[in-house]
């Protein structure tokens, strides 16, 4: 984190305070917020402060332990040049889909370190998977028999590991990725079926991938819930017949959007992986413990910037209307996974020192309902022109929005 260049009046949240102010005006890569829409040429934007991601990376290398590879997974934030950047800090990607695996292949990054998720791979990705070298993590009996047929097509042989649907479930997980019935990876009671199979196919199995759920702030709940995926793994390695040399045991960190959010206690996280890493060492000398993270690497070096376009007061409400919104930004806007909606941190990026606040409610210029960006906040109080900074905003936005609704232009990405 950066240290700030003065101090706003208010308690903020940290992911507010994590940039510094110049003359009351925030900084994104160190400058300007104004500037920089000058230099993107337009509002709404994203931005990425490339000095964020990696200083996030370094810490994970700190507290994590050594032995463990670390794993981007690009889905969170795709955008070629923060894939670029990330590429030379971390020890692997991840894709789910056939343009995440071109952007991945166009990175410096080995294909023996990409690994290949998802439960729908077309049989075209598939021939790519194979063609490239990269590995392919298994869904279903059904997908290791075109995998078979499109490898026996091309001439190559596969690299396959087996994601595994564990019988238990993590419920401190903001989004469950596993244990009950789920389009998500082979139910773990049927992992004997399918090695069968791979033996059948004469393939063979490098190792596994389990992943609970993502979003998960509690260290508690995480350790607990790495204590019984490696347990899983080793079991299902011991009796597996094949040489494993990889287990994936997900990702999950989360990052504190809301109020009451703590951070995640990376240090307690760390120590338990080493216990674990040594365990799975002793069992599985060969096998390579990965880590699979996206938002924890991003979410926090990323805002969406809009601007007012129209002030109004509707019966006591006091309104600051954008050119932004959830086409741009569906999580923000509540829309993406919220049962009760709950605000994004959100600032008046020109006006991060003014004293002066005032209750708004900040919408977006879609004509729907669903439109809002902030509601009921307290904020600097601000005019048309002024720019609404929407923090948290590295990971699952823009690509995890309906840019096409209602036909308004996209918003530009850009990283500083």
């Amino acid at each position: 984190m950066r240290s700030r260049m003065s101090t706003i009046p208010n308690p903020i949240h940290p992911a507010i305070a994590a940039y510094a102010i110049r003359n009351g005006t925030m900084l994104v890569g160190d400058m300007p917020i104004e500037r920089l829409a000058v230099q993107v040429g337009t509002t709404p934007f994203f931005a990425y402060d490339r000095k964020h991601i990696s200083d996030r990376i370094a810490e994970l290398r700190e507290y994590l332990p050594k032995s463990i590879c670390l794993s981007y997974a690009i889905k969170a934030n795709p955008m070629a040049a923060v894939v670029q950047h990330i590429a030379a800090l971390v020890d692997g990607f991840d894709v789910a889909s056939g343009q995440e695996m071109t952007i991945a292949l166009d990175t410096p990054m080995s294909s023996r370190n990409v690994s290949f998720a998802g439960p729908g791979k077309s049989t075209g990705d598939l021939r790519r998977a194979i063609a490239a070298g990269i590995q392919i993590n298994a869904e279903s009996v059904g997908e290791l028999t075109r995998i078979a047929e499109e490898a026996m097509s091309i001439g190559a042989m596969p690299r396959i590991a087996l994601r595994v649907n564990p019988a238990f479930e993590l419920k401190a997980s903001g989004m469950k990725m596993g244990g009950g019935p789920k389009p998500f990876g082979i139910d773990e009671e049927d992992i004997p079926d399918a090695l069968n199979q791979l033996s059948r196919l004469n393939l063979s199995c490098t190792g596994f991938q389990i992943f609970c759920g993502s979003q998960i702030l509690s260290a508690t709940a995480l350790a607990e819930a790495q204590e019984k995926t490696v347990s899983l793994a080793l079991s299902l390695a011991r009796r597996s017949g094949h040489e494993i040399t990889y287990i994936n045991i997900g990702g999950g960190f989360g990052i504190p959007y809301f109020p009451k959010d703590e951070p995640l206690n990376l240090k307690a996280v760390g120590e338990n992986l080493r216990r674990l890493t040594s365990l799975a060492a002793c069992d599985l000398p060969k096998a390579h413990m990965v880590i699979e993270l996206g938002r924890y690497i991003v979410g926090e070096a990323g805002v969406y910037v809009c601007q007012v376009i129209d002030k109004k007061v509707s019966r006591d409400t006091v309104y600051l209307v954008t050119n932004g919104g959830l086409h741009h930004h569906l999580a923000a806007s509540g829309n993406l996974g919220q049962v009760i909606r709950r605000n994004f941190p959100v600032a008046v990026g020109n006006r991060m020192e003014d004293t002066e606040t005032e209750t708004v409610t900040v919408v977006g210029c879609l004509c729907t309902p669903l439109d809002i960006i902030a509601e009921k906040v307290t904020l600097p109080k601000a005019q048309v022109g002024d720019f609404i900074v929407v923090f948290q905003s590295g990971a699952y936005a823009a690509t995890a929005s309906p840019t096409s609704f209602l036909s308004h232009p996209t918003a530009p990405e850009i990283l500083v």
